[in-house]
């Protein structure tokens, strides 16, 4: 019943770096990115048939304890590391897609903060992910039953610039209501709904 608030102020449209851009995909490719921390539980192996596509560059900005084997394992993808702060706010504006591939996701802020951001987001229909993401409105949904799915979705994202930027659009207003501001009164509201028939019982 309560969300998580998204903070705009970092995660917006405006923080595209075409620089950063060139810089990532100097062939102009399309750039494919996930943000997050590097763990087992994240399941950043099913990105590797993305990193055999072709015009498309795999961004994975992160750290943790599986770096080194991704390293090894996603050979055709660019590791950013950890970042945070306006380098953080500038890369993940700068994605074309964002994709996440794990499956255990309770909720999934870097979503979020990829929405915010204008990026149409692929992710699991699964857990947190289907409380973000409504599929062919603001990004799409791939299904755990058929793992093939993802990398299809991505590709129908690549493909399609005018569909990237109609989801990207369609992504910053689907939480541009998610401010912390506006959850918190949300939060409070369930608070007082919840008091409101104890203090009437009280003062009956």
């Amino acid at each position: 019943m309560w969300p998580r608030g998204v903070d705009h102020r970092r995660f917006s449209p405006s923080f595209r770096d075409e620089r950063l851009r060139r810089k990532l995909a100097p062939n102009d490719e399309v750039i494919v990115g996930y943000v997050g921390r590097l763990a087992r539980e994240k399941q950043l192996e099913r990105l590797l048939p993305l990193t055999e596509l072709p015009g498309v560059t795999v961004v994975i900005v992160g750290d943790g304890p599986r770096r080194r084997s991704l390293e090894r394992q996603l050979v055709g993808a660019r590791f950013a590391g950890f970042r945070r702060g306006q380098e953080l706010s500038r890369l993940v504006a700068s994605l074309d897609v964002f994709v996440h591939p794990g499956l255990d996701e309770t909720f999934c802020q870097a979503i979020q903060e990829a929405l915010a951001a204008g990026v149409p987001v692929v992710a699991p229909a699964a857990g947190g992910p289907l409380d973000l993401v409504r599929h062919g409105a603001n990004g799409f949904l791939w299904s755990p039953e058929a793992p093939e799915t993802l990398c299809g979705a991505v590709w129908e994202l690549v493909t399609d610039p005018s569909l990237r930027d109609r989801l990207g659009a369609a992504a910053h207003a689907s939480v541009a209501g998610r401010t912390w501001p506006a959850v918190l009164d949300q939060a409070i509201a369930h608070y007082r709904a919840v008091a409101e028939p104890v203090r009437l019982a009280e003062s009956a």
